[in-house]
């Protein structure tokens, strides 16, 4: 494996591992009526590269599931990405 295909999995990684995360945290503080992570942060994380970890975070948390541009949105954009990797490396 060359060490550019390590260093674009390690991001990978840590982009889903964010997305996640900030559904976790943001649930937390939609249950405790705290300060709330930007609905743009969230999808902005998903778009760069954390789709697979938001949807995760989504459904386990049960968070953002009754909004109609999450539900769609970031499946939506995993589609996208997952076409423009198969653009590029085909």
């Amino acid at each position: 494996m060359s060490i550019w295909m390590k260093i674009g999995m390690t991001y990978l990684l840590l982009a889903n591992f964010v997305g996640f995360v900030l559904m976790g945290i943001d649930k937390h503080k939609a249950k405790k009526k705290q300060w709330r992570i930007p609905e743009k942060t969230l999808f902005l994380s998903a778009i760069l590269g954390g789709s697979i970890g938001a949807l995760y975070g989504m459904h386990l948390f049960r968070h953002k599931t009754k909004h109609k541009s999450f539900v769609f949105g970031m499946p939506a954009i995993l589609v996208v990405q997952m076409l423009l990797v198969i653009i590029v490396f085909m």
